[in-house]
């Protein structure tokens, strides 16, 4: 019970941390402590170690969406949702944004868990039936939605283009320094051009607006709905290779869209956030498969029964909700800064980030990426579009092309 206690109490702190951090990722910390691990594993002991990586995985889903909301840039798992995330504080309702998010996360838990423990018990039977349908998924699901778009051409056009950066970012993600982040790091330039520098760059200069609370303006019934419809997303891509949280949030975009009903949008990805790391335990337990780096990490440590990483999941949520509450209420500071300034300090931080995790050939993707993600707005088309970026290399992944 004190490894336990010890390693969600350690996980808030770290996960909250890197949450605040624009640009940083919770992978970045998993790194570190991996680096560490035979001196940690002395001094906290195996179930505290690994719960600490997995209370700060959990942390993380709830904490991020607050540079998210304020400063508008998203790291891999906030691509899409920073955008009505920021709509909403630039009309001043920043801190509805934050609250709405955590209680999408905090929704997510009481179907996550279960689910994630009927997908251990039930499913590593039919993996070989879900592995191969995985691109044929995502490309009805894009189909579906350049259809559907006012301008098919240019959706096609935005997704194409984005896919090939995508694809050669990743292709050759080697070339970049892996000084914390490992190459996952080289997505953070990649979606920070395409939704955060691209976004800032055109976004208001004046004055913040006052920033005010005045209750969530969400209907129960688009709560429940959006909770559900965002944890299964999350669990569907947290279960299946090759996918993940960005992959959810550009599928749930052709069900809700974040344009219309930001708020329902913000409810959904949130909750696909927290959901698809708790099935990446379960995956990882079940099919030895690793999600992301902080599985990646769990599997280079002396697991502790999937059980007792559960109940450091769940504190951990409860524990993450009521920071982020708290933190939502720090809305106030932002109250006329000039929002000139603020993009400007925002942007030199993350290329300065940038060069420090990704060095010369993530500056060189962060430009490409930022460039690419002038092009919806001049041409006025959804921006979900650039979501090509991962689903392209997932579709070919999927079919197993050669070289990626």
């Amino acid at each position: 019970m004190i490894e336990i206690v010890v390693g969600t109490l350690l996980g808030v702190l770290l996960g909250a941390i890197s949450g605040l951090i624009p640009g940083v990722h919770v992978n970045t910390l998993a790194g570190i402590l991996l680096g560490a691990q035979v001196l940690l594993l002395d001094l906290l002991g195996p179930l505290a170690l690994a719960g600490t990586l997995f209370a700060a995985l959990i942390t993380h889903t709830f904490v991020e969406c607050i540079p998210a909301t304020f400063l508008g840039i998203p790291d891999a798992d906030t691509s899409l949702a920073v955008l009505p995330a920021h709509a909403l504080c630039i009309e001043g309702n920043g801190e509805e944004a934050v609250r709405i998010a955590a209680l999408g996360s905090a929704c997510a838990i009481i179907l996550a868990v279960p689910l994630s423990l009927l997908c251990f018990l039930f499913l590593p039977a039919l993996q070989p039936y879900f592995d191969w349908g995985i691109g044929i998924m995502i490309v009805a699901v894009i189909g579906y939605m350049m259809v559907m778009s006012e301008s098919p051409g240019w959706a096609f056009a935005i997704f194409s283009l984005s896919g090939l950066l995508g694809v050669f970012t990743l292709r050759y993600a080697f070339l970049s320094w892996h000084t914390l982040g490992g190459e996952t790091a080289i997505l953070m330039p990649l979606l920070t051009g395409l939704f955060g520098i691209s976004v800032l760059l055109v976004a208001a200069q004046g004055s913040l607006p006052a920033q005010h609370f005045l209750g969530l303006r969400v209907e129960t019934g688009t709560i429940v709905k959006s909770s559900v419809l965002g944890t299964l997303a999350g669990i569907a891509v947290g279960w299946l290779p090759g996918l993940s949280t960005a992959t959810a949030n550009g599928a749930l975009a052709s069900v809700i869209g974040y344009e219309k009903d930001r708020r329902a949008y913000i409810l959904a990805t949130s909750a696909a956030n927290t959901a698809n790391a708790f099935i990446g335990l379960a995956a990882l337990f079940a099919l030895s498969r690793m999600r992301n780096g902080v599985m990646v990490a769990l599997a280079e440590l002396p697991l502790p029964p999937m059980s007792e990483l559960m109940v450091v999941g769940v504190l951990a949520a409860c524990l993450a909700y009521v920071i982020t509450i708290w933190l939502s209420r720090s809305a106030g500071w932002l109250n006329n800064i000039n929002g000139r300034w603020l993009n400007r300090a925002v942007i030199l931080f993350v290329v300065a980030l940038c060069i420090i995790l990704t060095g010369p050939f993530g500056i060189c993707i962060l430009a490409l990426a930022t460039i690419l993600g002038f092009v919806p707005h001049l041409v006025n088309v959804s921006r979900v579009y650039c979501m090509g970026a991962i689903m392209v290399p997932v579709i070919l992944y999927s079919f197993d092309v050669a070289g990626l």
